[in-house]
Order: C-alpha cells, then structure tokens, then sequence
C-alpha cells in the first residue's frame, strides 16, 4: 500500500495502535506493518512529523525514556486522543458503508 493510498487515514492509524499502550516511533512503525499483515510499510519520514502533530494538537502526550543505554521518546494517546479516535472510527465505519453501498449494490 502505497502513501497516497494512506493519505487521510494516518492519523486514524497512530492513534489506534496507541490506544492500548505507549510506544516509540520505530515500535509504532512495526505495530502498524504487523496489524496489517504486513501490507503497510509506512517510512519514518511519514510517521515521525505526523506523531510531532498529533502531539502539538494534544491527541498523543510523549516523553523521553532511557532503555538499553538509548533515548527514546514514547507516545500515548491522551484523552482527548481517545475522543478524536472514537470520532475517526465513527467517521470509517460511515465511510466504508457509503462507499460498499456503492461499490457492492447487490449485498
């Protein structure tokens, strides 16, 4: 899947695999490739600046943490993150019954 395929959709994606616990960028890259069954790969240069958003509009709260001798910095979803992702599944599931209706008039 390509990032213009993507497009729209990145946030929705960060927040979901924040939801259940704090991660780092590269761990977050890897949670998204392993959800999808690998089908998305998503470059550092995408996930990086989006998280740095996310962060500046109050959805993810992040931190620097020390582990193995390395700074990382974490991310979680705060909860205004948990309203905004409630509103981005919201908006999905409305999206894909539009476009199934559409797509796929005899089901």
């Amino acid at each position: 899947m390509n990032a213009d395929e993507l497009r729209g959709h990145m946030d929705a994606l960060l927040l979901s695999v924040l939801e259940g616990e704090s991660l780092h960028g590269y761990a977050i890259i890897e949670e998204l490739r392993e959800r999808s069954g690998g089908e998305l790969t998503v470059p550092t240069g995408t996930v990086y600046p989006a998280l740095r958003r996310l962060e500046s509009a109050g959805l993810l709260a992040g931190e620097w943490v020390t582990a193995g001798g390395r700074r990382r910095r974490t991310y979680r979803l705060t909860d205004a993150g948990r309203r905004a992702l409630a509103g981005e599944r919201s908006a999905w599931r409305s999206f894909t019954r539009t476009i199934g209706s559409v797509l796929d008039p005899l089901r």
